[in-house]
């Protein structure tokens, strides 16, 4: 196995799934109901386009399959206005914040309707609408911009806190330390999201750090670091609503280590049986996240077969419509390449606009 280290990590779901360990978050069944739907929904996501891009449909994309808990768990303890500064590969936190399927999807065609309009690489995305930060695909660089975020939040006594996600890899970057320590001697009121996969492409967590564990390296910088079961969608939701609510209370920052697994290549580039084993992909997939809050809820007396198919074909649907229209949209104009850089476009780039147009 690629996880290597100490076991002591916080759980709700035992893994062999027959039953929780206690601490269990009092959350309805319509709360439950609506991270299970955004877990699914994720994964089917993935499925599609992962498909798409085989098909050349697409040109990239960076699957999370394995991935959803982590994601949807610790989003789902934000309010509305609180910042996300995620990156290229959680998905679901766009989807449980409420992004829909055709944003998703225009933004993986780069077509006219995209945000972005097809400025940045597939699975960056941006959504001002919902406080969420474009992504960098520098690994770790926008750490240091949701600590200064989170500073400026408390600088300005808003009620609001920033949840940051990075992978095992990025603990390796300066961005990672200074992001840290900035965070730790301010006691910004934002919180770290650690999603340890297990693999930062194909170098192993064991070779990544010689720490006990990731969630130490916070101590370092004066705050709690803690580690939980990132396949289980209740565990880190419980973790991550007690992190948000000490941000808020002015208690400062959070590390939050997701043991988790990355199904799936790293992205579309990717062949993940060169580095990893099929013993170890097939012990993961028995923690699948999805499969383990879906028996959960079956015992809650929540979770049925017609409501999995009504779910299932919802989402489809949704999936389906959002790829027909989206497909058939144009890309951008050639003059889009020349707006939204200044305020007012200065001479020199009227002219090579106007070049442009003369070629097109």
């Amino acid at each position: 196995m690629s996880h290597s280290g100490p076991s002591d990590f916080q759980q709700v779901l035992v893994s062999d799934e027959r039953g929780t360990r206690g601490g269990e978050p009092a959350l309805p069944e319509a709360d439950l109901k609506h991270m299970y739907r955004a877990m699914l929904a994720t994964r089917m996501l993935d499925s599609k386009a992962l498909s798409m891009q085989r098909q050349g449909r697409i040109g990239f994309y960076v699957p999370c399959a394995g991935q959803e808990a982590a994601q949807v768990g610790s989003s789902f303890a934000l309010r509305e206005d609180d910042w996300t500064l995620p990156t290229y590969r959680d998905t679901g936190v766009a989807i449980l914040r409420g992004i829909s399927m055709k944003t998703l999807f225009d933004h993986l065609f780069g077509n006219s309707q995209d945000l972005m309009l097809g400025r940045q690489m597939p699975n960056h995305w941006g959504f001002k609408s919902i406080n969420f930060v474009s992504i960098a695909s520098t690994i770790a660089a926008h750490l240091p911009v949701a600590t200064g975020i989170a500073m400026a939040m408390k600088m300005r006594r808003e009620d609001k806190v920033v949840m940051t996600y990075h992978g095992d890899g990025a603990t390796s970057e300066g961005d990672f330390h200074c992001a840290y320590n900035f965070a730790g001697v301010y006691k910004s009121p934002i919180v770290f999201i650690c999603e340890n996969n297990g693999w930062a492409i194909s170098l192993p967590a064991s070779m990544q750090t010689a720490s006990r564990t990731f969630a130490e390296k916070a101590e370092a910088y004066g705050f709690n670091g803690i580690r939980v079961d990132g396949n289980d969608v209740l565990a880190v939701y419980r973790a991550s609503r007690e992190a948000v609510e000490f941000a808020r209370r002015g208690g400062g920052p959070t590390m939050i280590e997701c043991l988790t697994y990355r199904m799936g290549p790293h992205s579309t580039s990717d062949d993940p049986n060169r580095y990893r084993t099929k013993e170890e992909m097939e012990a993961w997939r028995k923690k699948d996240p999805i499969e383990r809050f879906r028996a959960y809820l079956e015992r809650k007396g929540y979770w049925t077969k017609d409501y999995e198919d009504e779910i299932k074909s919802e989402i489809d649907r949704e999936i389906n419509e959002a790829v027909q229209v989206g497909e058939k949209v144009s890309p951008p104009s050639i003059e889009t390449i020349f707006t939204d850089v200044y305020s007012e476009m200065p001479p020199s780039l009227r002219e090579q606009l106007a070049e442009a147009e003369k070629q097109e």
